[in-house]
């Protein structure tokens, strides 16, 4: 009888198992979190007339923010973060109509701020402050490493690199014929080496590469794409390529092959033979990680039928495995030139969400959105799901001027406070291909600082 009631008893567990009428109830989802603007701070106004790079630097109890302020001059202001008053310290640099001249800004392990910008091939442009945190006494230091290899600086970039060392990137040379250098700061002699005997890519006198800054991955090893570009001809960008490194010197393969520096076309790993002129731009050229930690490199260029289409890569066994994203029907972006071009496609990196879900950002001038990904196939398998955490948006458009748009500086340090992030606000025109424009011109626009909150669950 016993036997008889426990088999019933397992052939009704059963049963109910396929046809899901478990017991258990199900897990309940897991609460939306709404982040809410707690704080808006003025700041001054600034310059409105074409879009440029500002930077914000939170390092608690400080915050520090650079930019260029309605007469173009280059600014530092400083704060203490439970005070809403700044110290402002005006720099003799500056700004033209070059949209590649944004500022950047970092802090050493000791607390001294060194502040970076307004180059474009133009002699190296660098402050640092000669007492810990006070921007006031952010001085001019004419030479990092090389006067030499100093004098055509583009694309400034501070980044931490291994153990926390402070490191500095540009770009010697121009677009279509330049290299890539890197430096590391010494905060014990307070100077700068050079990281290599030479640049970490090398455009051979015949192109120049268009890499994202090294990105600490999953599996704690620094990974980067770009693409090469022949001329300043935007049009003549070529070949998605991906390089990774232990220790930023070093340099491998996706199969683990090492990489001889300066890496050159010839020997980086290229992720796809994309010729010229085949839809290819540097800047949306992204590098992103699976659910698995395997890198995926996302970009556009045009397929068969000359649409332009997203398309995802990831090393797979011996080999890159190129996967069309997109479906675009009559679709195609026509770009080429020279200057600062306004993006018409946004292509983002592909991020795993709380889930473990597989989302790409992506937009068009008709269409924007979030697609949900197969982790398997990497295409897509629907719309992404709402997220949990509900960003607060930064507001609309106040200037009545044409053409403004909202611009944002993301937080390069850290707020110190759970649920806490800070954010920079302005609006602005766009880039327009680095040349003057005629008056009428918009009236500058406050900079604002916004203090976003997010309730962190018990």
């Amino acid at each position: 009888m016993n036997r008889r009631r426990h088999r019933r008893q397992l052939i009704a567990t059963v049963l109910a198992g396929l046809l899901g009428a478990t017991a258990q109830p199900a897990a309940p989802e897991a609460p939306v979190i709404k982040e809410r603007l707690i704080e808006t701070l003025e700041i001054e106004p600034v310059w409105a007339g074409h879009s440029v790079g500002f930077a914000l630097l939170t390092s608690p109890p400080d915050q520090f923010v650079a930019y260029y302020d309605a007469q173009r001059q280059m600014t530092v202001a400083h704060r203490r973060l439970d005070q809403s008053a700044w110290t402002l310290k005006k720099l003799p640099p500056h700004l033209g109509w070059d949209s590649h001249n944004g500022v950047v800004m970092a802090m050493d392990s000791t607390g001294h701020l060194h502040v970076c910008g307004n180059m474009h091939a133009s002699p190296l442009v660098y402050f640092r402050t000669t007492a810990a945190g006070d921007v006031t006494s952010l001085e001019r230091v004419p030479v990092m490493v090389s006067a030499d290899l100093e004098q055509r600086v583009t694309y400034p970039h501070f980044m931490a690199g291994p153990a926390g060392a402070l490191i500095f990137r540009y770009r010697l040379g121009s677009s279509g014929r330049g290299d890539d250098y890197y430096n590391r700061y010494d905060p014990t002699t307070r100077t700068w080496q050079a990281l290599l005997n030479g640049p970490l890519l090398g455009g051979q006198g015949r192109m120049n590469g268009y890499f994202s800054m090294p990105a600490a991955g999953p599996d704690g090893r620094f990974h980067m794409v770009g693409v090469w570009r022949d001329t300043p001809d935007a049009a003549t960008n070529h070949d998605p390529s991906y390089a990774r490194s232990p220790d930023l010197v070093h340099w491998e393969r996706a199969d683990g092959r090492p990489i001889p520096v300066p890496m050159t076309l010839q020997t980086v790993d290229i992720v796809e033979a994309v010729p010229a002129g085949c839809g290819l731009i540097n800047g949306n050229c992204r590098l992103g990680f699976d659910p698995r930690g395997r890198p995926v490199v996302t970009y556009h260029r045009y397929d068969a039928a000359g649409n332009t289409q997203i398309y995802g890569a990831r090393f797979e066994e011996t080999q890159w495995r190129v996967v069309q994203i997109s479906d675009w029907d009559g679709y195609r972006w026509d770009f080429g030139g020279g200057g600062s071009i306004a993006f018409e496609v946004r292509v983002g990196a592909v991020r795993t969400d709380d889930d473990g879900r597989l989302l790409l950002d992506y937009g068009r001038p008709d269409q924007a959105g979030t697609w949900l990904l197969d982790p398997d196939s990497l295409r897509p398998i629907g719309p992404a799901p709402a997220p949990r955490l509900r960003r607060a948006g930064t507001g609309a458009v106040t200037s009545a001027f044409p053409g403004m748009r909202v611009r944002q500086a993301a937080d390069s340090g850290g707020a110190g406070a759970p649920g806490v992030r800070y954010v920079l606000r302005w609006e602005s025109l766009g880039p327009n291909r680095d040349r003057p424009r005629e008056p009428p011109l918009p009236e500058p626009s406050m900079l604002t600082l916004l203090r976003l909150e997010a309730p962190v669950p018990p």
